[in-house]
């Protein structure tokens, strides 16, 4: 049962609401520290993730690629229009609740944010190969008050963002309970310790040290557990 996705659309969605409810009464100096807080929470989970790596060449290898293929393909841009596509049908919502037009910029930076996230797809997967929910429960927490922050400008429209979530989660997760199977105990360690390092890059761009593409480094995840099993197969045997 994807539990921790239930948990995030819940969170997501009362923070919505919440934010709605306080308006602007938030002080502008403790969002700004509470995002810097986030940040070094994302960056702590990066890191036990990246302490179960069982095979570092396989793991770096695909990060490198999988960053390379998502800038051939410019999948980050890809990734924000979707987002502006997305945000067109919140628009007409974004209006009513009376929105300035000039911020839905603002909602399609929480468009991606909660829904093409490294650590929301990294958690799914991982929620669905291995039952752990706690990559998301953690990223649960963190989103309550972003959520909230959101809607002190955007209003309740941010609450509606639960739904492209709940859909593009629970396909990560059904597909993952599929791969699973295929997977020795290394190749998930590894596929770990990928999702670890986007989670550490996002840290770092959260608190404002070094913008690293995250949305580019995803293709790194597909990536990296069949190269791990090559790695392990192929390339191991010969150098040891």
């Amino acid at each position: 049962m994807p539990i921790g996705i239930l948990v995030n659309v819940l969170v997501i969605m009362a923070g919505g609401i919440a934010g709605t409810f306080l308006g602007n009464k938030l002080n502008d100096g403790l969002k700004e520290n509470m995002n810097a807080v986030f940040g070094v929470c994302a960056m702590s989970m990066g890191i036990s993730s990246i302490v179960l790596m069982k095979n570092m060449p396989a793991v770096v290898f695909s990060v490198i690629t999988g960053t390379s293929i998502g800038f051939l393909f410019h999948l980050g841009t890809k990734i924000n229009q979707a987002g502006k596509m997305r945000q067109k049908g919140i628009g007409r919502l974004q209006k009513k609740a009376g929105t300035k037009q000039g911020e839905s910029d603002l909602l399609v930076t929480a468009l991606v944010l909660f829904c093409a996230s490294g650590t929301g797809i990294y958690g799914s997967i991982v929620s669905g190969m291995t039952g752990e929910h706690t990559i998301l429960l953690a990223k649960s927490i963190m989103d309550f008050p972003t959520a909230l922050i959101f809607a002190c400008t955007l209003g309740g429209v941010v609450s509606l963002i639960a739904v492209p979530q709940l859909v593009i989660f629970s396909a990560l997760f059904l597909l993952a309970r599929i791969i699973y199977p295929l997977c020795s105990p290394a190749m998930i360690n590894d596929f770990k310790a990928c999702g670890g390092i986007l989670l550490l890059a996002t840290g770092f761009r959260m608190i404002k040290v070094k913008d690293f593409p995250v949305a580019d480094m995803i293709p790194a995840m597909v990536l990296v557990m069949p190269v791990s099993s090559f790695w392990a197969s192929f390339i191991l045997p010969l150098v040891s």
